[in-house]
């Protein structure tokens, strides 16, 4: 590996001009390209991380990985592979990155920022700012919520963020973020879908327990006890073979309860509006 590189990651002019290895090399099917001039490995995982580690590795003084892209070191892997990587950087930082980077001018301080795994990342707490400033809602609660599970950041933590922030860039977009937060959710689509419900004036209980006497029938993703009505967020694993054996189960149990259920798949999160309109009539008496 060239000088310049990170852990399987490099700069190909510099590798090239090294001698590690030729122009051929680098356009063939040997590496793959990770953002502009930077390659890694073949075997290597092409995530939103792994691009973040491309792009630290042409990141100036004054700069770091920020937002939803250095919410995946602090609890919240979501954005994917084809999402722009966030940096931030100081005003006197005249960098714009390469295409697929989305830099944002801000004050950085040095103690906003970690080095993880020699990658310069913003602190949790800096990160969960940026991250309820920069995205939408659903998308900042999502990560806050995972953050917050995972023991990055705490409830109490983002509450007095959001009240002492008063005049900071960001701050009303942070105090409609906190409230809405709840480490109970157990995947971005379920923290998505449940912040449309609770905007929209319907109060799901995330990871809802069904009993049977003493008996636990099934935990749902979110539930309205009263009303009997389950909404299931089902990812691609739920396609396995054993797993749909299991779900469908499990269903089964939850109906003959007397449990109604509205299952979710990813094109749901495109209609949201249409999601929140399901729920509102199966809770219909």
């Amino acid at each position: 590996m060239p000088s310049r590189s990170l852990h399987g990651v490099f700069i190909a002019s510099h590798a090239i001009a090294e001698g590690v290895i030729t122009r051929k090399q680098v356009r063939g099917l040997r590496y793959q390209r990770v953002v502009q001039g930077v390659y890694a490995d073949p075997s290597l995982r092409l995530d939103h991380q792994l691009r973040c580690q491309g792009v630290a590795l042409l990141l100036p003084e004054g700069t770091a990985i920020g937002g939803h892209s250095a919410a995946a070191w602090h609890g919240a892997p979501f954005a994917g592979p084809s999402d722009p990587v966030t940096v931030l950087r100081t005003a006197d930082v005249r960098w714009a990155g390469p295409r697929g980077v989305k830099v944002h001018r801000t004050d950085l301080r040095p103690s906003d920022v970690v080095v993880i795994g020699d990658i310069p990342v913003t602190t949790a707490a800096r990160t969960a700012w940026d991250v309820a400033a920069l995205e939408p809602l659903g998308t900042a609660v999502a990560a806050l919520d995972a953050m917050v599970r995972t023991g990055s950041v705490t409830t109490d933590q983002l509450t007095a963020m959001a009240e002492r922030g008063t005049g900071r860039w960001g701050v009303a977009k942070m105090r409609r973020a906190v409230p809405l937060v709840d480490p109970r959710a157990e995947s971005a689509p379920e923290s998505r879908v449940r912040v449309a419900l609770v905007l929209a004036g319907l109060t799901p209980v995330p990871q809802f327990e069904v009993f049977d006497g003493t008996a636990l029938l099934a935990r749902v993703d979110l539930g309205f006890p009263e009303a009997r009505v389950a909404v299931e967020y089902e990812g691609a694993y739920h396609f396995d073979g054993a797993q749909i054996a299991r779900d469908d189960a499990r269903y089964a149990r939850l109906r003959a309860a007397g449990w109604r259920i509205i299952r979710l798949a990813a094109h749901d999160l495109r209609d949201l509006d249409g999601v929140v309109a399901r729920v509102r009539a199966a809770l219909i008496p």
